[in-house]
């Protein structure tokens, strides 16, 4: 890995974000490809290899946590940086533990994403100063927090598929769960899909209904 002008790949759902990143990283990096979906970064990372992935946190086919769990064993070399429009505490430390070696939000300039993509080239672990000590503080108390559920079914579940169904059994519509969260209708829309899914349930009642039989209110 050269750490002077290190490789990077793209990975948003959003066109513009990424004609956005591409120019703000100028000459600073190569930027050697880019994807909107899970599994083209997938594909991408395997055959482009590059030294850093700028990995986009919510995209609606399951988002940065399952790029980087999908590649990290296979290819430990590639580092990831997440960047998020996010800055909730289950999103940070999702990606985190799952193998990213940053988390930024994308309130932050462009001189100072080119430092944290050059940073994390270097090795370097790189969080904008907001999260620094809260990403510190949750790391800290990993050890008194409580016992795992070990209900095969719910711990499939990420995190923000957590609050999103208990949301969801509460009655929240999409659109109070996207304010609530912080987060689009589509991301909402995009969750609820996927804990459909890996619950093999159908419908929005079969799931309030799964919820209440857990006591997730």
């Amino acid at each position: 890995m050269t750490t002077d002008r290190p490789r990077v790949l793209l990975v948003d759902d959003h066109d513009l974000f990424r004609a956005g990143a591409r120019s703000e990283l100028g000459d600073a990096v190569e930027v050697v490809g880019e994807a909107d979906e899970v599994a083209a970064a997938i594909e991408l990372i395997a055959e482009r290899l590059p030294d850093v992935v700028l990995l986009d946190v919510h995209m609606p086919d399951g988002g940065g946590q399952a790029v980087i769990e999908a590649t990290k064993r296979d290819h430990p070399q590639v580092l990831f940086l997440a960047l998020s429009v996010s800055d909730a505490p289950e999103d940070v430390i999702a990606v985190i533990r799952a193998g990213a070696r940053g988390y930024v939000t994308k309130t932050i300039s462009g001189p100072e994403l080119i430092d944290a993509v050059l940073r994390v080239a270097a090795g370097d672990a790189v969080f904008s100063s907001r999260l620094a000590g809260f990403v510190l503080d949750a790391f800290a108390a990993m050890p008194s927090a409580p016992p795992a559920t070990f209900d095969p079914e719910l711990d499939q579940l990420s995190p923000r598929e957590h609050q999103v169904l208990r949301l969801i059994a509460r009655g929240f519509t999409y659109k109070e769960i996207a304010q609530e969260l912080s987060i689009s209708v589509k991301t909402v829309e995009s969750h609820v899909s996927s804990v459909l899914r890996k619950l093999q349930l159908s419908t929005r009642h079969q799931l309030t209904r799964w919820a209440t039989e857990r006591r997730l209110l």
